[in-house]
């Protein structure tokens, strides 16, 4: 007798995401409690949140991670200047060619999107699922983050004044140096002493970091429901949204495959070029945007289109690592 074909494992939802979700219907539906004004004082929370994850960040970031990948200059250069250059260049392309069918806040959430540094944990992870160049991934995310402190409010601050809105430089640094900077700084020097504890506990240390995250979403949400900038908007711009996210994702991807290979990049640091190279922070992109427009009503339409992007690019950049896996 033949036995019974096994059960394929059971999808199981990722807890973040469903997180996300959840801080965004409640945004939605109840946003009194978290607005900048209700009981549960969200300026307050999120700003110390904030100054929490750069500190953990910074205790948490070996200086020997970076040293270990230094020499690869072509991949180093190659990365950084995807990231922090031709994504902003799609960027402009996609503001000018939907101007005219997309509002104006989340236009600039598109540029802001744009200019944000790679993930860190995410796109090493997927070069070591695709058997790429995993030091160079590791430099090159570690390092894109921390130019992503200095290079994302720069590149938002011109976005910000070329559409209209009023970004006050002098207290976009100020907040940027003590709220990101010094707390990233504090943990450096904290290491001899955090990092064995910070190391054993790293999946608490995780939790800690999305948590911050989902409360800056949901007090983003909260703020932009009461001030009705939700109601303005139909459904057919938030599908518009999530169509343009993905085909930017898409054109990402594609276009940095063909310039490493233009340049003749092995298969290996083309790997890491592609991960590092179109995956987008979440964590560092809802934390800066909170620096930068605190004031601002329609925060959650700003980090709308980051957080449609982040989704899909773990789907899609976990097909394709396997698919370059396979290929092995």
């Amino acid at each position: 007798m033949s036995k019974p074909p096994a059960r394929a494992p059971a999808l199981r939802p990722d807890g973040f995401l469903v997180a996300l979700f959840v801080a965004v219907a409640l945004g939605l539906l109840y946003p009194g409690p978290g607005a900048d004004r209700g009981v549960l004082h969200m300026p307050t929370v999120t700003g110390v949140g904030i100054s929490l994850i750069f500190f953990l960040y910074g205790a948490a970031l070996a200086p020997r991670r970076l040293a270990a990948g230094t020499r690869n200059w072509r991949l180093h250069l190659f990365t950084q200047l995807t990231t922090f250059a031709v994504f902003p260049l799609l960027g402009i392309v996609v503001v000018m060619l939907v101007r005219r069918l997309v509002p104006l806040d989340l236009l600039t959430g598109f540029f802001y999107l744009c200019a944000q540094s790679s993930t860190i944990s995410s796109s090493v992870a997927l070069t070591a699922v695709a058997k790429g160049n995993v030091p160079g991934a590791v430099f090159n995310a570690t390092l894109s983050g921390l130019l992503g402190m200095f290079l994302t409010p720069a590149l938002a601050g011109v976005m910000a004044h070329t559409s209209g809105h009023e970004l006050p430089l002098a207290k976009a640094i100020v907040d940027i140096v003590t709220k990101l900077l010094l707390p990233f700084a504090a943990g450096q020097l904290s290491r001899p002493v955090l990092a064995a504890f910070l190391e054993r506990y790293r999946g608490w240390v995780s939790y800690v970091d999305r948590s911050v995250i989902v409360l800056i979403v949901y007090a983003a949400f909260c703020q932009s429901t009461q001030a009705g900038v939700w109601s303005a908007q139909g459904a057919a711009v938030i599908a518009l949204v999530a169509a343009l996210t993905a085909l930017l994702l898409v054109t990402a991807i594609g276009l940095t495959v063909r310039l490493a290979r233009a340049l003749g990049l092995s298969r290996e640091d083309e790997i890491a070029a592609v991960f590092c190279g179109s995956t987008k922070s979440l964590a560092n992109g809802v934390s800066i945007a909170r620096v930068l427009f605190a004031n601002h009503a329609a925060l959650g339409m700003l980090v709308l289109p980051l957080m449609v992007y982040h989704p899909l690019q773990l789907i899609v950049c976990t097909w394709l690592a396997r698919r370059y896996a396979a290929r092995t």
